[in-house]
This record gives structure tokens, C-alpha cells and sequence, in this order.
């Protein structure tokens, strides 16, 4: 990945900060961007001596991704990568009671924002000779499914369609669309889910081959492959990374 430049959303923490450290250290410019914009994030990567910039982006926000993306093209000229991970997740209860609220900021930042993103990142790439590759943030849920988890759930199934669909759209003309669905990955937010509810890890742990939840570095590692040149030829995969658990 030497010289490409490489967008991660939701680059904050967990799966997103690990990407944003493992595309610099493959060589590319790291984009990091977040709703809060990461900047000790993007200085961290900078003081190791990898290349690295930090954006505020809002990604349910269509004007505010559009912003970024114009700001981040003027000033390097193409988007080689892009993994579209910013997501959030909703309070755990059974599908009638997510309120109205609730099911509409995860539907905004999860599917939404994935979509937005995708289209400014697309409509860039087709305008550049070298193209891009593309990685979208799904889940295990969107293969699967979790109790108490609805609206999360019906969106990485979302991200999944329209992941698999993009990569027809435009496989032919050179742009490389998947989707990596990471299981139960030690991140803020499955540490959040775990502190309202102990028992969920050794829960989840036992139903893991693998015999233990994943590290957001493994996913990371995914994502990179993925938008590697040298794999040219997977479009509109959905990778599971999940220590075997869907097939459990």
C-alpha cells in the first residue's frame, strides 16, 4: 500500500483505529476520520513515524461526507482505499421496544452512513485512472443474528446487499467493493455490552471455536488485505472473521 491513500471512518477506536494503524504501517497515507476528529489518534501514528491526518466527519450527515471527501481529494489527489467502519450500536432490548429514535440513529450511522460514504468515495474513484478498492464494515450479525439487537442487525444485513450490489455496479470499470464481518471483537463497544451484561462473554465464548472473542487488529488485518492491489480479483465478498462462530 505504499504511496495509496486510505479512508477510515469511525478511526476513533477499536476496529477503525486498527485499520487507520495498519494501512500507515503498509505503507499509506492514513485518513482517520470520526465525529469527534481523532486527532491524538492521527499524532500517534505521526510521532512512529508513519503518514497519517485526522478529519470531523459526520457520516449520516450526506453534506458533511461530502465536504470531507472534496477536502481530503483536494489536497492528495485520489482515494486509493477506503474502509467504512464508523457504527454505533443500539440498547440491547427485543425489537418492540427500540424506540422510533433509537431504530433511526442506528439506520442514519450504520447503513446510512456506510452509504454515503460509498457513494462520495465511488464517484471520486471513478474519475481516477488507478481506481480503488473499497471495504465496508458489516458484521456476524449480518449474516446471522443476536436477541435484543434489531435495528443493528437489520442494518449490517443492509450493508451486506448493498456491498455485494455496488461490487456489480462497478467491478468492470475497476473498483473493488466487500465487506468484512467481524464477530465479537474486543472493542469499546462490545466492552459496553459486556459491563451491562457479565454473563454475555463466557456466553458468546462458548459458542466460539476459537475459544475466545477477537482482537480489533485481526479485523484490521482483513480489511487490508482486501484493498491490497495483488488482490484484484474478490469483489463483493462479505469475509467473516469470527473464530468460526457462524459455523458453530
Amino acid at each position: 500500500m505504499k504511496d495509496k491513500i486510505a479512508i477510515i471512518t469511525g478511526a476513533a477506536q477499536g476496529i477503525g483505529k486498527a485499520c487507520a494503524q495498519a494501512f500507515a504501517k503498509a505503507g499509506a497515507t492514513s485518513i482517520l476520520v470520526d465525529i469527534n476528529e481523532p486527532i491524538d489518534q492521527a499524532r500517534e501514528l505521526v510521532e512512529a513515524g508513519l503518514k497519517a491526518e485526522s478529519y470531523r466527519c459526520d457520516v449520516s450527515d450526506k453534506a458533511s461526507v461530502m465536504e470531507t471527501i472534496s477536502r481530503i481529494v483536494d489536497k492528495y489527489g485520489q482515494i486509493d482505499a477506503a474502509v467504512n467502519n464508523a457504527g454505533i450500536q443500539t440498547p440491547q432490548r427485543p425489537m418492540a421496544e427500540i424506540t422510533d429514535e433509537e431504530f433511526e440513529c442506528t439506520v442514519a450511522v450504520d447503513f446510512k452512513g456506510v452509504w454515503n460514504c460509498m457513494r462520495y468515495e465511488i464517484l471520486q474513484m471513478l474519475k481516477q485512472k488507478s481506481k480503488g478498492a473499497i471495504v465496508n464494515i458489516s458484521s456476524q450479525g449480518g449474516i446471522t443474528a443476536f436477541p435484543g439487537q434489531a435495528a443493528y442487525i437489520a442494518c449490517k444485513h443492509a450493508v451486506i446487499g448493498l456491498t455485494r450490489t455496488a461490487a456489480m455496479d462497478y467491478a468492470a470499470v475497476g473498483i473493488r467493493i466487500n465487506a468484512v464481518c467481524p464477530g465479537v471483537i474486543r472493542t469499546p463497544m462490545a466492552e459496553e455490552l459486556i459491563r451491562r451484561n457479565p454473563e454475555v462473554e463466557r456466553e458468546l465464548i462458548r459458542d466460539i471455536p476459537a475459544g475466545r472473542l477477537g482482537e480489533p487488529e485481526e479485523i484490521a488485518q482483513a480489511a487490508l488485505w482486501l484493498c491490497e492491489p495483488k488482490n484484484s480479483f474478490i469483489a463483493g465478498h462479505a469475509l467473516l472473521v469470527d473464530g468460526g462462530f457462524t459455523i458453530h
